[in-house]
């Protein structure tokens, strides 16, 4: 009598368990799986974010499939959300904005390749792919050029530390090494650092109607940059459009600077001197024969790849007889005099003469 109780008692907590059970996982799923509005912005005071979010081109993505569930990254997800559940009850500040730091980026970042596997790749191919053992143990930079804080703001711009906290020794004389080993694989350029998931857009369709020459028109008005340049001191980014196109010169004599808006994230990181001298530092805005055309004429999206380029505009024959895919520029020959960025026509031909 008394073994068939203790039977009975175990049956009913059992039954009692899975009954829970299923409420708590069937409530879980039933959580992520609703409108952020009902779920992530009702208690974690990202309203600013949510509303750009709905406004942005990732409309129909969901909070999960970028930034994960509570559990779904162990107890590094279960940590963070857990977090934002407890500042919520301490009814703290929220932030205007919410910032990943670079552990969440990295996360992110996976997700972002299960439905951009073509651009990842080609990111992987080029060298925005750099990671922090080849930007920060790079002995020819370092001998020229001590290390300090700045570098963060092209590379690394989501570390968490400082740059004595990153590497050692802060001087030009090595053996350089990092003081955080596991990070000499990691991107300091991730996709984050260029686009950000949360960029106000349309998503991008077909024209509404096929014989309307506004529509189809290659001149028509595009939608937002895609891109958008990570401020490191501000922890925010700032749209591609919204940056300001640059003042360059060489010598006295402006140089025509493209319109197009991804050129000024470019020049941010590839920029010039402090005299604004085209050329000079890491700066490569064309000037000579291709003043004027952006770095995308050229250079491909991810990759930065400028194979074929010139045969993008030019036919493989000039009109004087001369094969643009052979001709001895940097496109063929890094070593040559006549860089693609600077050359003239008379690096070419002879000068004209006078009358």
């Amino acid at each position: 009598m008394h073994s068939k109780r203790n039977r009975l008692r175990a049956l009913w907590f059992l039954s009692l368990l899975a009954v829970l059970l299923l409420v708590l996982f069937g409530g879980y799923a039933g959580w992520n799986a609703a409108s952020p509005e009902r779920s992530c912005a009702s208690c974690h005071e990202i309203v600013p974010s949510l509303e750009i979010w709905q406004q942005s081109a990732h409309r129909e993505v969901g909070c999960v499939d970028c930034h994960g569930t509570a559990i779904s990254n162990g107890i590094h997800s279960l940590k963070e959300k857990s977090g934002m559940f407890f500042s919520h009850f301490r009814q703290e500040r929220p932030a205007l904005r919410v910032s990943l730091n670079e552990e969440g980026v990295l996360e992110v970042m996976q997700n972002c390749i299960r439905c951009h596997r073509d651009e990842y790749a080609s990111w992987q191919a080029g060298g925005h792919s750099a990671t922090y053992a080849e930007i920060f143990l790079n002995e020819k930079h370092n001998s020229m050029e001590r290390p300090y804080p700045d570098c963060f703001r092209c590379h690394g711009m989501y570390y968490d530390g400082t740059i004595s906290g990153l590497l050692e020794p802060i001087s030009t004389t090595g053996p350089w090494r990092l003081k955080q080993p596991e990070k000499a694989s990691q991107p300091v350029i991730p996709c984050l650092a260029c686009h950000p998931i949360h960029l106000e857009n349309e998503p991008l369709d077909r024209p509404a109607s096929m014989d309307d020459p506004f529509a189809i028109f290659y001149e028509r008005e595009e939608r937002n940059a895609l891109t958008g340049l990570y401020l490191r001191s501000d922890r925010m980014h700032l749209r591609a459009d919204k940056l300001r196109k640059p003042e360059l010169y060489d010598g006295d004599v402006p140089v025509l600077v493209s319109d197009d808006p991804l050129q000024r994230i470019c020049i941010q990181c590839h920029s010039p001197n402090w005299a604004h001298q085209a050329g000079t530092e890491d700066d490569r805005t064309p000037v000579g024969v291709h003043e004027g055309i952006s770095c995308r004429a050229c250079h491909r999206g991810h990759s930065n790849d400028p194979r074929n380029a010139c045969k993008t505009c030019h036919p493989a024959v000039t009109s004087c007889g001369r094969d643009v895919m052979t001709m001895n520029t940097t496109y063929l020959h890094s070593d040559s005099p006549h860089n693609i960025h600077s050359m003239q026509c008379t690096d070419c031909h002879d000068p004209v003469p006078a009358l």
